[in-house]
């Protein structure tokens, strides 16, 4: 059996521990109601307000190539709006980039945490190494397009804020591996639905031969989806068996 990476302590959380208290914190929401009017309704009221005044996250830049213009003015007159895909290729840029840093912060945690085993080092490594092989992938498309890469475009930015939490969790010295697994695995299941997406968005904007570099990097991507969730199987199972 695998050493447990879950243990019973004096967690004081939960209202059991304290029942007394509990009813008198009760009571106390009962005398003591809140100072500021309103209620969740209130709330969405403000929030619809500042959606339909805010400005929005960023903005795709026009090419800065010459031979960028002359590809989206003809990707114009077809109607196929390139700045969607430019914007969806930033966003991909961006997520793999970061994904090889997470994984990095992976293979630290897994290389000292209880119940790693060096099989699980180099499988994350290995991954870790196509993370990297599909930036430049996505890098080498949005320069076919006469894009620049180093761009943040708006979706791009999102995708950098939504990592956050889940870097906090990988680099947080006290999470345990399989805690740290399973956040690599949100990452993993958002990374195999948006490759799907992005090929299907190339063929349609009429870049089917982009699409079609795009396929190797999807079935890799399922492939690390696969293994991630093998991977906090065994350990999850391991610790309970």
């Amino acid at each position: 059996m695998s050493e447990r990476q879950v243990k019973i302590g004096m967690n004081l959380t939960g209202t059991q521990m304290a029942p007394d208290a509990t009813q008198e914190q009760l009571e106390a929401t009962r005398l003591f109601p809140a100072d500021i009017p309103g209620d969740m309704r209130s709330y969405t009221d403000a929030r619809q307000q500042a959606i339909g005044t805010a400005d929005r996250v960023g903005s795709v830049p026009p090419p800065g190539s010459v031979k960028g213009m002359l590809k989206t003015a003809v990707d114009k007159v077809t109607g196929s709006n390139p700045e969607v895909l430019l914007d969806k290729l930033g966003e991909r840029l961006a997520f793999e980039r970061t994904g090889v840093r997470l994984y990095e912060a992976m293979i630290a945690k897994a290389t000292s945490a209880v119940g790693a085993t060096p099989a699980m080092v180099a499988t994350l490594r290995e991954i870790q190494a196509q993370e990297l092989e599909h930036m430049n992938l996505v890098r080498e498309a949005i320069e076919t397009l006469g894009g620049d890469p180093t761009t943040m475009t708006p979706c791009a930015d999102v995708a950098a804020v939504k990592a956050q939490g889940v870097l906090q969790v990988l680099t947080d010295p006290r999470t345990t591996l399989s805690q740290s697994m399973s956040a690599i695995l949100t990452i993993e299941l958002e990374d195999n639905a948006a490759w799907e997406l992005l090929i299907e968005l190339a063929k349609k904007a009429g870049h089917p031969l982009i699409a079609e570099g795009f396929k190797h990097a999807f079935e890799q991507e399922e492939l690390h989806l696969s293994t991630v969730r093998e991977l906090i199987r065994q350990d999850l199972l391991g610790q309970v068996s």
